[in-house]
């Protein structure tokens, strides 16, 4: 379990205390349900993405509370259904995603589908995070 900022994964360093909080909690409850490794760090995410969204290199608290993709959606270990990487795809419209995509410069944008949006925001905030831990 990590025990202070330097074992969080680096997009949480940048991000509020309590989303830290809220990573390292769930990751606690996963490593003693799960044992260490993939699992309990996909648990852990899990319950940040409910709360907090991934905006550029960071975390930053959601308007409201909820899945935020539709593999959260359906909820398990063996859910079924996209991820995209802490955007949120649930509690957002088309229109929302497309401000995003704008204010990142994502080309394309006016002829994508929500979905589509959704992806390319996750793929620039990977960059930007790329960058961060430069």
């Amino acid at each position: 379990m990590p025990e202070d900022k330097t074992d969080l994964p680096s997009t949480l360093e940048r991000s509020p205390k309590k989303a830290q909080r809220t990573w390292k909690k769930a990751h606690d409850s996963a490593v003693e349900t799960y044992g260490e490794g993939e699992r309990a760090h996909r648990t852990a995410y899990s319950a940040l993405k409910h709360a907090f969204e991934k905006v550029g290199d960071h975390w930053e608290p959601k308007d409201e509370k909820g899945p935020s993709d539709p593999r959260a959606k359906s909820g398990g270990p063996d859910a079924k259904g996209e991820t995209y990487g802490g955007v949120d795809f649930e509690g957002s419209t088309k229109d929302e995603l497309y401000e995003r995509a704008k204010k990142l410069g994502v080309e394309g944008r006016s002829k994508m589908s929500k979905s589509e949006l959704a992806k390319a925001i996750d793929r620039k905030q990977d960059q930007q995070t790329r960058r961060a831990r430069e």
